[in-house]
């Protein structure tokens, strides 16, 4: 989203808390600032607060070659407070100088040139979209096409939402009259008749069309290769047997692949999270789906993007998240009190969110939750084996070792496991416990006892460590990071 204001601005205003110095949605600002060769204003803001510190901002600056005027450089750095409005008009007079400087102009006559700064679909208007002419002059009744949608300009309106009858070059401009919504980011062009708009929309669909078909023709070619190296290696191996051999060959093959059974199919089910993804504007979702794309962790729970739109909730994406048993996310969105029951009484999880942040760690405590509890070992004592002898019981003879607690107790209910030189080599239950001769079922710290394993051929050694422990199921956490 800063990428693209950045390529369609002419001047970039990068504003800087002067309490929390350069962060790094600053530095991603700059990085794409200089990408687009756009000249930068620097508005270093919260000057009013006494832990302000507007040199520090500077000076932090030089390191990402944004050279201040007061360092030598060519960047304008105005001190202000957005909060008491101190130097706004100084601001604005910087912006303006600059852009006199570079003779920045614009030709109001010719064909309506300009770019989709957001769109949503508007409940009374239908789809609406935010711009910026860059030239020509737009009026009612224009005639627009912006990626794979045309309009005719039935209404405009300014940043207030009064509606204008004209909007010149540089002005942010309201548009209702879209059939369909454009993407954010699209270049919006004047045509001069209905009929071409049709063209040039069915054009582009007609491209993007013979584009997916190509894709497509990729993968089965790619499809077909592998099936036909499937079948020469099937051929290989099944040739020179007899047609009887061959039957019996693949009966063993069919019945090795079993299929699953009920309580494998539900772990499995459980490893996947289809989501409906609906935002208030095109940008968000568009934000929202290029997080999912850093989505890294399919080994532990496979996300599923089953559909992804602009508008409030809807009937229809209750049905589709019941259908494949998603969750629905709603980014600035609303869901009516109608949807809300029919989502409960089908078993569909909505979840409303107002911050972008919020809904991603929403996203992430529903993946940790698909994911089976991790096992911990809490260790509850630990002892040392000081001599080791066998104990005859009945005809066969029992390793016995003889520890001293050196820390916490040994509990003789719990999980014991055996470690030498650092390695585990044996994890089980105790079958005796004794204190002298008394079998006892706690030993504290400071006293010996005699010990015998669940397991008869582990061999005890003088030195041996022998610890007690309880495992506990913990919540796993998904290892997916956002990146923020």
């Amino acid at each position: 989203m800063r990428a693209r204001g950045a390529q369609v601005t002419d001047i970039v205003i990068l504003v800087v808390a002067a309490d929390d110095g350069v962060m790094k949605q600053t530095v991603e600002s700059i990085k794409h600032a200089k990408d687009a060769q756009v000249p930068i204003v620097l508005a270093i803001n919260k000057c009013d607060k006494t832990e302000a510190d507007p040199e520090k901002v500077k000076k932090e600056l030089l390191a990402h070659d944004v050279v201040c005027e007061d360092y030598g450089g060519d960047v304008q750095a105005v001190h202000i407070s957005a909060l008491t409005g101190d130097n706004l008009m100084a601001l604005a007079e910087a912006t303006i100088a600059l852009a006199e400087m570079l003779e920045l102009k614009a030709d109001l006559n010719g064909p309506v040139e300009g770019t989709v700064i957001e769109s949503f679909t508007d409940k009374g208007r239908g789809p609406v979209t935010t711009a910026i002419i860059q030239r020509g002059t737009l009026r009612r009744g224009s005639i627009l096409v912006a990626g794979k949608s045309w309009a005719k300009v039935r209404l405009m309106f300014d940043e207030n939402g009064k509606t204008i009858h004209e909007a010149c070059p540089s002005m942010p401009v309201g548009i209702v009259g879209w059939r369909d919504l454009p993407s954010a980011g699209d270049e919006i062009l004047e045509v001069e008749s209905e009929p071409r708009a049709r063209e040039v929309v069915d054009w582009r669909k007609y491209e993007q069309e013979q584009e997916k078909n190509k894709e497509n023709l990729k993968i089965i070619e790619e499809k077909r290769k592998e099936h036909q190296e499937a079948h020469r290696k099937a051929r290989e191996k099944y040739g020179t047997l007899h047609w009887k051999e061959r039957s019996f060959l693949k009966y063993q093959e069919k019945k090795e692949q079993k299929p699953l059974k009920t309580k494998e199919k539900e772990e499995k089910d459980s490893n996947v999270l289809p989501i409906i993804i609906k935002g208030d504007v095109d940008g968000s979702v568009e934000a929202i789906v290029n997080i999912m794309d850093t989505y890294d962790a399919s080994h532990e729970c496979e996300l599923e993007l089953v559909h992804f739109g602009v508008g409030d909730v809807s009937e229809n994406d209750v049905n589709l998240a019941e259908t494949f048993h998603g969750v629905i996310y709603g980014f600035n969105v609303n869901a009516g009190n109608v949807i809300q029951k029919s989502a409960t009484k089908k078993g569909v999880k909505i979840k409303l969110h107002k911050i972008i942040y919020r809904l991603i760690e929403d996203l992430q405590e529903e993946l940790s939750s698909r994911l089976p509890c991790i096992v911990e070992e809490h260790p509850i004592g630990e002892a040392c084996i000081l001599a080791t002898f066998s104990v005859t019981e009945g005809k066969k003879k029992v390793p016995v070792a003889g520890c001293r607690v050196q820390k916490g107790q040994l509990e003789k209910q719990k999980k014991f496991k055996l470690i030498r030189n650092g390695h585990v080599i044996w994890k089980g239950s105790l079958t005796s416990l004794k204190h002298h001769k008394d079998d006892i079922s706690v030993v504290k710290t400071g006293m010996d006892c005699g010990l015998s394993l669940d397991e008869e051929k582990v061999e005890f050694k003088v030195g041996d460590e022998i610890v007690c422990y309880e495992e506990k199921e913990v919540p796993a956490k998904t290892s997916w990071n956002p990146g923020f």
